[in-house]
């Protein structure tokens, strides 16, 4: 009877020991379950405790914490994805997921509207490219009205065209300044200074008055050998779009000048004009094709010098006052 007291005690502690341990175990568990089964705003990363109140809407195919968002935070970033419209797809950043996005119906008149209002809008820039071609267009019976009465001169040019049929004036009119912007895209200059460059070297006297062989200036260092089979390399110039329109556009005014200062006895104002044309065109191209060869005589004589005070003070410090 006496060891009644003393095992009675054991006893207890044995049976809540493992209560004990029991508890701190399903604690985390619950914590753990709350904090998965609460909802963040992906936008604003507000919870429910945050703002009880404001609408949740689940719109994809998100999962964890991802999925929620506020209804009001939602409309804001679509109304930034959509830029001010409504017709516009809006996709989740994350799963590619297309939003579902819904409204309510106005009516007939306002669907009516909302056509309307589209079709302006999609209309619209082929509207405005209609009316830049059309402008382009005009510029260019203009053009070419204007060009015929320099050529031809101006009583005799408006008689010619009071003459024509208009579905004729209106073809040929504007197809002057094209012809003269395709005109000036020939690069005649090049392919004379090439022929040059090949052929007239083979004869003596040519060769000594006009030095166009580029074995005379390119000589490989250390060696006899000259530079006669390398190819020769291409000078000519990218092709500018605004100096083939201005130099096409002033062609006919500037061959009307040229006639009248070189071939004034000329009575006929066509053949004069046409004179005055083709001599613009061949001192153009004769300054052209020397001003070529003398660049590129001067990139056969170009050379690299050595790194040195007398050089350094002698060509970068004059280069730099020049600049």
């Amino acid at each position: 009877m006496s060891t009644n007291p003393n095992q009675a005690p054991t006893a207890s502690r044995v049976t809540s020991s493992p209560n004990q341990s029991k508890i701190p175990e399903q604690r985390p568990a619950a914590a753990v379950q709350s904090k998965e089964s609460a909802r963040y705003c992906w936008v604003c990363f507000a919870t429910d405790e945050e703002d009880r109140e404001a609408a949740w809407v689940q719109p994809c195919n998100c999962r964890g914490t991802t999925k929620w968002v506020h209804q009001t935070c939602l409309q804001r970033w679509v109304d930034e994805k959509q830029k001010g419209g409504n017709m516009g797809k809006v996709i989740c950043p994350q799963c590619q997921t297309e939003y579902i996005i819904v409204f309510p119906n106005m009516g007939v008149l306002v669907l009516i509207l909302d056509t309307v209002d589209s079709f302006i809008y999609k209309g619209c820039p082929f509207l405005a490219a209609g009316v830049v071609v059309g402008a382009i267009y005009w510029c260019g019976v203009t053009f070419g009205a204007i060009t015929v009465m320099q050529v031809i001169g101006q009583k005799e040019g408006l008689a010619i065209m009071e003459q024509s049929d208009p579905l004729v004036l209106l073809i040929g009119l504007p197809a002057i300044p094209v012809a003269l912007c395709l005109g000036k895209m020939i690069t005649w200059e090049d392919a004379l200074l090439s022929f040059m460059r090949k052929n007239v070297s083979k004869i003596p006297v040519i060769r000594n008055l006009f030095p166009f062989s580029p074995c005379v200036y390119r000589v490989d260092a250390g060696t006899n050998t000259d530079a006669s089979n390398e190819e020769i390399p291409s000078m000519s110039n990218p092709v500018s779009a605004t100096r083939v329109l201005c130099g096409a556009l002033l062609m006919p005014t500037i061959a009307n000048m040229f006639g009248k200062f070189f071939f004034d006895s000329v009575k006929s104002n066509f053949h004069r004009t046409i004179l005055g044309g083709l001599t613009f065109i061949a001192i153009k191209g004769c300054l052209k094709i020397y001003h070529k060869q003398q660049q590129y005589i001067r990139q056969c004589q170009r050379k690299i010098l050595d790194y040195t005070e007398s050089n350094i003070s002698t060509y970068l410090h004059n280069n730099r006052q020049n600049e």
